[in-house]
């Protein structure tokens, strides 16, 4: 476990306090930090980048997401930014499509996963909560070592370009994703599990008679899934976890001519792809930690639990954490008053909607995506996928999982009247 005393061993150019230190700006930090800056909570928020812009990060909004948003009067101007929508999940098997997810049902608001870039999402936010003169955002400001004292918590010293600084908190949350420095600097490991799979991300054009929403294909030993993004198609290529060195030793040329034989109806499009630079990758992980806080400590998002991207369900449970901690914690942070007792009830509130929806990922993995990457034969539904479909009672049950998750998180009404 990693600890610092209280006084640190190098010079600190400023020491401030506030009321809730957030490391992290992704979508549940921005959230979270807004949520707290309405109610005239005092709230930093410290990103390591100097700006948003990564590519490839997850743009999905979903229905939840959109609903939250409406309530707190964001959903319209959110809709002015440039995006698109994907409202079905098609499955590409070798006869014929399957519709396998269609929120048009589900939804009546809201019928579709908005896709709108990660970064001018998280500016959107930034900027509503900039409106709020006790919130603080602090870029460049890499989170080095938490200041503790007695097994307490007291906020975080890091690092800009102008050297060490520190900031005392009564409460620190870690929303600093996947490999989380917050999560490691406290001691907390993560129960990992072992996807089959990981991602080669890139993308090509999109032709205006092309299908919307998300198309998906996998049969023989590959998978390929397709989102809808304006003129172009975000590309997903699934591969068996730890092949990607096997597969560029083989050649660019042998990776499209694998995707165009997968789809050959994007054949053309694929020989725009002209260098591995325009390939990401994305190594798959799951996981999540047994207990999600400390005194003075809070891990929410990715840092507390790592999605697989099945379902893009990511970004949405990261901000019912977000939603989630503003319920339990806003009134315990006015008095001045966070008990170990309010952080353990907002692991209470998230924890099994975690453990579920992994454990649906980790299904469809196993048992569609492992299957076919490990087969030559054209893949196949599930018998009980397929009846599944059929039912009318049950065959909305995936696309409601994919937009609204396994329990609705809806702001607590004293946020949205502080």
């Amino acid at each position: 476990m990693s600890r610092t005393p209280e006084q640190p061993d190098h010079p600190v150019l400023t020491s401030t306090k506030t009321t809730c230190c957030i490391v992290g700006a992704g979508p549940a930090g921005v959230i979270l930090a807004l949520l707290l800056a309405r109610q005239g909570i005092q709230v930093v928020l410290m990103e390591a980048h100097e700006d948003f812009d990564r590519d490839f990060r997850g743009d999905t909004v979903h229905p939840s997401v959109l609903h939250l948003l409406d309530d707190l009067g964001l959903a319209e101007p959110l809709h002015q930014l440039r995006h698109s929508k994907l409202q079905t999940v098609t499955f590409l098997l070798s006869d014929k499509p399957v519709k396998l997810a269609d929120l048009k049902r589900v939804d009546q608001k809201f019928p579709y996963i908005m896709m709108v870039p990660q970064a001018k999402f998280l500016e959107f936010v930034v900027s509503e909560a900039k409106k709020y003169s006790n919130f603080q955002l602090l870029m460049g400001a890499s989170a080095q070592e938490l200041i503790e004292e007695d097994g307490v918590t007291h906020g975080v010293r890091y690092r800009d370009g102008t050297g060490w600084h520190e900031i005392h908190a009564m409460l620190t949350v870690g929303a600093d994703g996947r490999s989380s420095r917050i999560r490691r600097l406290a001691g907390i490991e993560p129960v990992k599990t072992s996807p089959p799979m990981d991602v080669l991300w890139f993308r090509i054009p999109r032709l205006p008679n092309d299908p919307e929403g998300v198309l998906a294909q996998f049969g023989r030993g590959h998978g390929v899934v397709f989102l809808d993004r304006f003129d172009e198609w975000q590309v997903g290529f699934v591969i068996l976890k730890g092949s990607y060195t096997q597969i560029r030793n083989a050649g660019l040329e042998e990776f499209r001519q694998t995707i165009a034989n997968l789809v050959p109806q994007f054949k053309d499009r694929i020989q725009t792809l002209k260098d591995w630079k325009q390939v990401a990758v994305l190594s798959v992980e799951s996981s999540r930690v047994k207990q999600w806080y400390q005194p003075g400590l809070l891990l929410i998002g990715d840092a507390a639990h790592v999605m697989s991207p099945i379902g893009g369900v990511g970004i949405n449970y990261a901000i019912q954490d977000a939603v989630e901690a503003a319920n339990v914690l806003s009134e315990p942070l006015k008095r001045s008053s966070v008990t170990v007792d309010d952080l353990r009830e907002v692991q209470k509130r998230r924890e099994w909607p975690t453990k579920v929806i992994q454990w649906v990922q980790m299904q469809v993995q196993k048992n569609i995506i492992a299957a076919a990457l490990k087969s030559d034969r054209p893949v196949a539904l599930p018998l009980p996928v397929r009846i599944m479909l059929h039912i009318p009672v049950l065959r909305d049950l995936p696309a409601r999982v994919i937009a609204h998750g396994v329990r609705e998180v809806k702001v607590d009404p004293k946020i949205l009247n502080p």
